[in-house]
């Protein structure tokens, strides 16, 4: 298997799209009550900058995303040490091709990605989100705004990885 990184760089592009429609016309003015900032304070922000390194981030979430989602990844990550395997010799290079040739294509749907995404982004960031907001004492609909983006979001870019072939 080998990393698909233009499979990861239009994933990348869901937290940009989903981020001006989620933090604008959905929950634009809530988001900007809660954060304590007003229309003045939002201008005058480098955007190439901020729209440039969300892009990079959202791009390493979707390159580590997309082993979580597409289940094969695990088969590969237990044999890539086994002697001859990088190189496509030996028994186990063997065993992992008929596996892929039976199995490759199993839970490789937008469904079961959108699925895991969903999990990942209610246990693991919706957890360090609260945990974070917590200490900031930010309000619950604070929190419940940004989990919800990045759950919504973390389904949608699941399902596109774990679909694209």
């Amino acid at each position: 298997m080998k990393f698909n990184f233009l499979m990861c760089a239009v994933a990348a592009l869901v937290p940009m799209i989903m981020g001006s429609i989620w933090y604008g016309p959905l929950f634009g003015k809530a988001w900007m009550k809660e954060m304590g900032f007003t229309e003045e304070s939002m201008k005058g922000a480098n955007m190439a900058l901020i729209f440039g390194l969300s892009y990079v981030c959202s791009f390493l979430i979707a390159f580590v995303l997309q082993t979580l989602v597409i289940h094969q990844w695990g088969a590969f990550s237990t044999l890539i040490n086994e002697p001859g395997f990088a190189e496509g010799t030996g028994d186990v290079a063997v065993y992992f091709q008929d596996f892929m040739t039976n199995y490759g294509d199993r839970f490789r749907t937008f469904g079961h990605g959108a699925l895991h995404g969903t999990i990942l982004g209610l246990l693991f960031v919706g957890s360090v989100i609260t945990i974070k907001s917590l200490f900031e004492r930010r309000s619950f609909k604070y929190i419940a705004m940004n989990v919800g983006y990045w759950v919504v979001t973390l389904a949608l870019m699941g399902g596109i990885l774990c679909k694209w072939a």
